[in-house]
């Protein structure tokens, strides 16, 4: 391959102002999807459940055993999680697409007919997911029109046979191993 060919192929590549077209190249990325859930204080005091599903979720660190997720800065749920002692991550199933819709929906419905499970400290998991991570928040990075949220893993629970749920191309989707491959 010739330098003059490489030029030639960079000149394919789009403007990225269009933001259709941002998310439809995003939606090549796949990613895992997840619950972000706690135990929050309702106007009147009382405790109620707050949560949301999130897609653009990784992994960070080792030490401090960190992960990350974005969130839009219209967001009203997070406002209400970041304040929380603790704050639950579930790795949604395979088996749990039509439960993250209902996460990602209008806040009101979000737990209907769910049974969660929780800690003492306020951190709220969906039963059934491949893991469940109780954390903390760690930091909260300012990012365009969302906010880069890192949370502190303080202890967790997996089950490497549950396939987890994946999100592609605007699809929910589940992993194939390639034969042949290691």
């Amino acid at each position: 391959m010739t330098l003059e060919s490489v030029i030639v192929a960079a000149d394919d590549l789009a403007p990225a102002t269009d933001a259709e077209v941002l998310k439809r190249a995003y939606s090549c990325f796949p990613s895992g999807v997840v619950a972000v859930a706690c135990r929050v204080a309702d106007d009147d005091g009382s405790p109620v459940l707050a949560g949301m599903a999130a897609s653009a979720f990784t992994t960070v660190s080792l030490d401090p055993p960190l992960v990350s997720l974005c969130v839009q800065n219209t967001s009203t749920t997070w406002p209400r999680l970041r304040s929380a002692p603790a704050i639950g991550v579930s790795v949604f199933a395979r088996d749990q697409s039509d439960l993250c819709r209902q996460l990602a929906g209008p806040s009101a419905g979000r737990f209907a007919g769910i049974t969660p499970f929780g800690t003492d400290d306020g951190a709220v998991f969906i039963p059934d997911a491949a893991a469940s991570l109780s954390c903390s928040l760690y930091n909260e990075i300012p990012a365009g029109d969302h906010t880069l949220v890192l949370l502190r893993i303080e202890s967790l629970r997996y089950d490497p046979g549950v396939e987890p749920l994946v999100f592609h191309a605007s699809t929910f989707r589940s992993l194939e191993a390639l034969r042949g491959q290691s």
